[in-house]
């Protein structure tokens, strides 16, 4: 490959940038507006523009990344985590226009996305493994008649996604129907595809996962293995490697059962196999991920293997450089630096930064899509940046974590960062009585933390418009804040209001997704009315007092912080 186009955005297309010019490739980068000021943008050799719109308008719109692609003249695309990277159409569909794709092959990613035919495949190599449905769910109603069958808790999961998205935990039977109808709402909106799967759900489950490698000769190699159980609505927030107090036995089975799998799907590329292990030490295939993982870094840091430059590699032809498990030089964790408060549930926080000021220093890697001045959109996802600190042992990681993130300043968004500092200070995580922490530990048994102060989101990206040039039409796009001083209103957007008695505003910048009530119907106290989606998360609307509800607000619509929502009377 010469020059590659990345398909993502943020930290992630800065990584990628950064391995490919150790690699001496050029990049392109491309942008929605929302972005047009991001720094994956001018840190690549060339960007170009996706125009406006949500997701599907730009980083998940296949014409037109291949169209940019066929502009630029780049021969290569590396498509990084979330968006298309585990749609096997765009693997086909960048193969097809001739250009070398750095992922496993599409039927591969076929084979493995379908996390029902994953588990086809774990079985046959003998992996661990709890019971599942046979296949995707029809309907609420066959996810109420497995869990009679299989018994509860059990897991509702997209059957074509990963990361977290469209999964949801059902401890009940009378809340199957409703959380079923969700996974599915999320699993459509992230991943394009609706199919939910169920599975037996461990309680209190340790989250394990090993990093695999395989070229087109024949080797697939695990590079060891990673803890992220520190997860919030089931997505990661602090990953650790090795994983920690697990015994050498269950180390091995994870190493064997990961690189079997791997081996009998055919896979080629960076790919990571995850595991669940319960309390009393069962161990079960969670799903593979066919793409580089956020927490990739800290594998990196205790093996010294560039796992990006390798997936280039891989991609090019070229055997791997590495032939077998190394052992690990020390131990690191990964802190997800993302735009959420923490003290009110981990809300996600769009808006302006004013102020980024990270740390730095012996064992301290920072790997950032943001700065000083960044705008962080309501769009996307909300990690801004990930914090990885290596020592030689974990306690010493550990004392330069809490260095580190003391020394961490971000300002004018809400961040996890007291989240991360408080974790550091719970004997459940740092494991002085053994390690304590779970999937749903936060949820559970974490003490919580003091919300951050409000902040008002802003309207960022660019504003279009067109100008004539010799009687011919072009598009126009200018930065938002050049007006912002005008009082024109933003398109689909519903002013903010002040809260008062008998009003339901909105908690957070973001678009009403459904009502779950019909206008001027009676409700009760605490009855969730609405469902507010914000960078990826669906956020249930709570009603303060009991009532007749009239809806201000249409379903579709974006709305500010504190947008006044619906009247209670």
């Amino acid at each position: 490959m010469k020059k590659l186009l990345i398909a993502n955005r943020g930290e992630i297309a800065i990584r990628i940038v950064r391995a490919a010019r150790d690699y001496g490739v050029a990049t392109v980068a491309i942008y929605s507006d929302a972005d047009a000021a991001s720094l994956h943008a001018e840190l690549a050799d060339e960007a170009y523009g996706l125009g406006p719109g949500r997701p599907v308008d730009t980083y998940l719109n296949i014409e037109k990344i291949l169209d940019i692609a066929r502009r630029a003249k780049a021969d290569a695309v590396h498509p990084g985590y979330g968006f298309l990277s585990e749609r096997a159409e765009f693997a086909q569909a960048v193969l097809d226009a001739g250009l070398t794709w750095v992922g496993p092959a599409p039927q591969v990613i076929t084979a493995l996305g379908d996390k029902v035919e994953a588990r086809r495949i774990a079985a046959k190599v003998g992996a661990p493994l709890v019971k599942g449905s046979d296949g995707p769910l029809a309907s609420a109603a066959e996810a109420v008649a497995f869990a009679r069958e299989a018994g509860l808790p059990l897991a509702i999961k997209a059957a074509f996604g990963g990361g977290g998205r469209g999964m949801k935990v059902a401890r009940k039977l009378e809340e199957i129907g409703e959380l079923f109808d969700s996974a599915v709402r999320e699993a459509t909106e992230a991943f394009g595809r609706g199919e939910c799967y169920a599975e037996q759900f461990l309680d209190r489950p340790r989250h394990v996962e090993a990093q695999v490698l395989a070229d087109t000769h024949g080797n697939t190699v695990v590079l060891g293995t990673r803890d992220c159980s520190l997860q919030r609505r089931n997505q990661k927030l602090v990953e650790e490697a090795p994983a920690p107090f697990i015994s050498e036995e269950q180390r091995a089975r994870i190493h064997d059962a990961a690189r079997a799998i791997c081996a009998k799907a055919g896979y080629t590329g960076a790919g990571t196999v995850e595991f669940l292990l319960s309390e009393n030490d069962v161990i079960s295939f969670l799903e593979v991920n066919t793409r580089l993982q956020v927490e990739h870094p800290v594998t990196e840091e205790t093996t010294g293997v560039d796992i990006v430059i390798e997936q280039l590699r891989i991609a090019d032809g070229l055997p791997l450089s590495i032939k077998e498990t190394p052992a690990p030089r020390g131990h690191a964790f990964e802190f997800r630096i993302n735009a959420e408060d923490p003290g009110r549930g981990f809300l996600p926080t769009p808006g302006l930064i004013t102020l980024f000021r990270a740390p730095s220093g012996p064992g301290i890697r920072l790997d950032a899509g943001v700065e000083t001045g960044s705008e962080i959109p309501g769009l996307y996802d909300s990690i801004m940046a990930k914090l990885i600190v290596t020592g030689a042992t974990r306690e010493e990681a550990l004392i330069r974590a809490r260095r580190a993130l003391a020394e961490f300043r971000i300002e004018g968004v809400a961040s996890v960062l007291p989240f991360h500092r408080a974790v550091l200070e719970e004997r459940d995580f740092t494991g002085e009585d053994g390690f304590r922490v779970y999937t749903n530990w936060i949820e559970t048994a974490f003490r919580g933390v003091e919300p951050a102060p409000r902040v008002d989101a802003i309207e960022g990206g660019l504003l279009r418009s067109f100008i004539e040039i010799d009687g011919r039409h072009h598009t126009l796009g200018l930065p938002a804040a050049l007006f912002s001083g005008l009082s024109a209103p933003q398109p689909n957007v519903a002013a903010s209001a002040p809260a008062s008695e008998g009003e339901i505003s909105a908690p957070i910048p973001g678009t009403i997704q459904q009502w779950l009530v019909e206008d001027g119907s009676h409700i009760t106290e605490g009855e969730a009315v609405a469902l507010l989606e914000a960078m990826k998360m669906e956020t249930r609307i709570i009603a303060p007092k009991a009532g007749r509800i009239h809806i201000k607000v249409e379903a579709g619509k974006a709305v500010g912080l504190g947008a006044k929502l619906a009247t209670i009377e």
